[in-house]
């Protein structure tokens, strides 16, 4: 082996000699640090009636169809909690929204104190909207070679949630915490424990979500509210088009692309993809798995996302939909957890996983550009990986919190409220009532309640709490 190649074949081992130093490190100062702990719990007067808390938070699950159903008898494990401990009404915040809610839920005051009134807020410099809960802004600083101006140093993000919340307190007396998608975590603060950020997270342009439609149908001259329309104008069945990714730091105003040859098959209602120098082929009406995608800003320069396809039609138009190119947990352009390292571990662990605040694209099925059964693909696998990723951090923790918010509730009760009743505003004139969707969401909560209670013993408290309800 020549001194090149060698020296790449050590230097691939680098992470794993890192890991190994880290871990002998911890091992070494583990006792200090148990000592270190036992001392600040002592000083701080604190005994714990129980050993664990786990949180579980249920966006938008509301009480009235809860205790009917209950009535029912179709949630057995909602009812059980009700008889061995409480069931009871919360009050919410005004206004009634997720971001506010869980900013009251996290840091127990009220939003004139925590800074969070709504999703957006007005930017008093330009009286245009902008996100509430964060302010991302490059460095203003830049290096000029030539013609061009490259900017120089890592985007600078504030948080502007005010107050503070509940974990990093319990951090302060020696608690150790894990909490999971919890809205208006973004960017990740430090404390003593684990966090992966939930609502409000960008996605690789910096944006709350922009998908993508690839379509043979002519444009009708209506604009998509939150995606891209891509006209393909080609006769086919080869298409030749590209991947729009995160804004380009060389030339301001353009994005960083990735070409996108797409072969359709209309006979076998497929098509083949090649991006990226990977290739992968889509059935019509099944979403892809996770694909990563590498955006290069330079010679050495890439910036790492991941997305999913769904290929809605083959024929006799041409309709695929991408969704919003997400940060990759593995080699994340933004944190979004903290420590850094954490989500990274999460994705060697369970591999690839929604980074996005809201990664169910409601606006793709809002403006048609996704499926019922697409946006119900899309959403529970989304929730069945939070589910591993939830129910590893309750093994994982012996002593401490756990707090993990799913989101899914919310979201299909927003996309399927509609077929709740025949004369629906937002009933198409080809749908029909689809009511069992909503009944088989919370079934399927009850379902998960279940399994939360079989992993807690009688030295756990568990507490199952919505932002608000649904009507």
């Amino acid at each position: 082996i020549g001194p090149g190649a060698g020296f790449t074949f050590l230097s691939s081992f680098l992470v794993l000699f890192a890991a190994i130093g880290l871990l002998m490190l911890s091992l070494a100062t583990w006792p200090i640090r148990l000592v270190a702990q036992w001392i600040r719990r002592m000083r701080s007067g604190v005994t714990g009636g129980v050993s664990r808390v786990v949180v579980v938070g249920l966006d938008g699950l509301d009480p009235a169809r809860v205790r009917r159903l209950i009535d029912e008898g179709r949630l057995p494990n909602f009812k059980a909690l009700g008889d061995e401990g409480t069931l009871s009404d919360l009050r919410t915040t005004l206004p009634p929204i997720s971001p506010v809610a869980w900013s009251s839920f996290m840091t127990g005051v009220n939003p004139g104190k925590h800074n969070i009134f709504d999703f957006l807020r007005r930017d008093p410099r330009t009286y245009l909207p902008a996100l509430s809960s964060a302010e991302i802004n490059t460095t203003g600083r830049t290096i000029r070679l030539g013609p061009i101006k490259l900017p120089f140093g890592k985007p600078v993000i504030k948080m502007l949630r005010k107050s503070i919340p509940f974990w990093k307190i319990l951090g302060e007396h020696g608690i150790f915490s894990i909490v999971l998608k919890v809205p208006i975590t973004f960017p990740p603060e430090k404390f003593k424990g684990l966090l992966l950020s939930g609502l409000c997270t960008p996605d690789l342009k910096g944006s709350q979500g922009t998908f993508a439609y690839y379509t043979t149908r002519e444009p009708g001259g209506e604009e998509l509210t939150s995606g891209y329309y891509i006209h393909l104008k080609d006769a086919g069945p080869v298409y030749q088009t590209e991947i729009s990714g995160p804004p380009n730091p060389k030339q301001p105003g353009t994005e960083l692309t990735i070409p996108l040859k797409i072969t359709v098959n209309t006979e076998e209602k497929s098509a083949a993809l090649n991006y990226d120098g990977e290739d992968i082929t889509l059935q019509e009406g099944v979403l892809s798995p996770w694909i990563s995608l590498t955006f290069k800003a330079g010679r050495r320069a890439r910036i790492k996302g991941i997305a999913q396809f769904f290929l809605k039609s083959s024929s006799p138009e041409f309709e695929l939909y991408l969704s919003p190119v997400q940060i990759d947990p593995e080699k994340p352009a933004l944190p979004v957890s903290h420590p850094l390292i954490y989500s990274i571990y999460l994705s060697k662990l369970f591999d690839q996983f929604a980074t996005l605040g809201l990664p169910q694209d409601t606006w793709a099925l809002n403006e048609g550009v996704l499926t019922d059964d697409g946006f119900l693909q899309q959403t529970y696998q989304v929730h069945e990986k939070l589910e591993e990723i939830f129910f590893h951090s309750i093994s994982r923790v012996k002593k401490g919190m756990v707090c993990c918010v799913f989101d899914t509730t919310d979201v299909i009760q927003h996309e399927f409220w509609r077929y709740t009743s025949d004369n629906h505003p937002a009933l198409k004139n080809s749908e029909t009532p689809k009511p069992e969707v909503i009944e088989n969401l919370y079934c399927r909560m009850d379902d998960l309640v279940g399994r939360v209670r079989e992993k807690l013993s009688d030295r756990d408290l568990l507490l199952i709490c919505s932002d608000h309800g649904f009507k």
